[in-house]
């Protein structure tokens, strides 16, 4: 398999000094809350789908490949006037490109091409609040109140965090140096971040203060950006990149505190990504409501990546171990984690933090159990990890969970 995509674009493999020319979107990415749901399939000639009801941009799409090289598939869809954006060649095979809907049927019946969807919007949200953090002093312990301490057998050390997100501070002083950038989406750069939002997550996984695993190594994967904006194009771009730089037998993580409507290219992203030995945790959304009585009601299994069974999906609770009234809920759920009013590192100086809620910030908790539980476990696989933290996982706890939510509280012994 070839390593690099085609001269001149960004190539989700290819480290460094890759050549890389990235079109930004005008997309609005709704991270772990906003709606983009296919509604109707079409079937056209040659067997290929297209999903024709996802909101998003009206002509940007994502071709999913069943044969044939990504980049010469995607060389004919030039040759209709589509613009291309991103190559993939890892986590899925296929490419982004945008073009004006009338050949869309065209498009369908390109060599090789299994399936077409629009692109989407995805991301991050999070309520700034002035109450200080409680989160890594409740997941090392059973039962409330809290025991004003955070003890744990590992630090996650030799293990690899990938936080795909709007960046990472890279020298915020909370990671140390522990913290690289590794492949930006939006314009090709540096995967430093301009939001917050990515360096929140980050220091919440790992951060030497504020992390779960304070020994991790962190990779920077920007697919989000200064706005916490872009696309599930993007997205799929830094999973594939991932998925490529992840070498085997090395034990990884990776976080996506971001979501939107239902996406099957992103869905199979992800699942390659995890079968290719990255564990992942997920938020599930901070779509939730009160509606008789019981918090939570928006369902996680109606958005991507939140649907993904083999991710480790995670709603949030608060300090009084309440599931929280914004998080998402359902059957796709696996564990809660704490979410609302976590402090973490902030990207506007190199000792920034803020305080900040959402399923986003419940997510990287359970990313750093999991590399805490890697790091002892080296040869475990996404599979185990994640039976690991859901079978010890402290049940009965979570007050009012959400219809079909499993109540289970993160618990890091490791």
């Amino acid at each position: 398999m070839s390593r690099c995509c085609r001269v001149g674009r960004r190539c989700p493999a290819c480290h460094g000094g890759a050549t890389l020319s990235v079109r930004p979107r005008p997309l609005s990415l709704v991270l772990a809350a906003t709606a983009v749901t296919a509604v109707v399939g079409a079937t056209w000639p040659g067997g290929a789908t297209a999903d024709v009801g996802l909101l998003g941009a009206p002509t940007s799409y994502i071709v999913t490949l069943d044969s044939g090289t990504p980049s010469t598939v995607a060389g004919l869809a030039e040759t209709l006037g589509g613009d291309v954006g991103y190559v993939y060649e890892n986590a899925i095979k296929g490419f982004s490109v945008t073009l004006p809907s009338v050949l869309l049927p065209t498009l369908l019946t390109l060599p090789g091409v299994a399936s077409v969807e629009k692109d989407g919007a995805v991301t991050s949200t999070g309520t700034q609040t002035p109450t200080p953090s409680y989160g890594l002093d409740r997941v090392d312990q059973r039962a409330l109140p809290l025991g004003n301490s955070y003890t744990t057998k590992a630090q996650g050390a030799g293990v690899k965090a990938y936080i795909i997100d709007t960046g990472i501070a890279l020298g915020h002083t909370d990671f140390g140096g522990r913290a690289v950038s590794g492949f930006d989406a939006v314009d090709g750069g540096s995967a430093d971040d301009c939001n917050g939002h990515g360096t929140h997550v980050a220091g919440t996984t790992g951060g030497t203060q504020y992390g779960v695993a304070k020994a991790v190594s962190l990779v920077a994967v920007r697919v989000l950006d200064c706005d916490g904006s872009g696309s599930i194009s993007g997205v799929i771009a830094g999973v594939d990149w991932v998925t490529a730089d992840h070498q085997a037998g090395q034990p990884a993580v990776a976080n996506m505190s971001l979501g939107g409507g239902a996406s099957a290219a992103l869905d199979t992203a992800v699942q390659r990504a995890i079968g290719d030995g990255v564990s992942f945790a997920v938020a599930a959304g901070n779509s939730g409501g009160l509606v008789g009585g019981l918090f939570g009601t928006s369902n996680a299994c109606t958005g991507s990546p939140s649907r993904v069974s083999q991710a480790l999906t995670v709603g949030a609770t608060d300090a009084s171990d309440r599931q929280a009234s914004y998080s998402s809920s359902g059957e796709c759920l696996d564990l809660f984690a704490p979410g609302s009013d976590i402090t973490s590192a902030w990207f506007d100086s190199p000792t920034a933090t803020r305080t900040i809620s959402g399923t986003s910030m419940a997510s990287p908790h359970v990313a750093g159990a999991a590399a805490l539980y890697l790091s002892t476990t080296p040869g475990a696989s996404p599979a185990q990890v994640a039976q690991q933290l859901v079978s010890t996982a402290t049940p009965g706890v979570v007050q009012r969970p959400g219809s079909g939510s499993p109540n289970r509280l993160l618990f890091t012994d490791y």
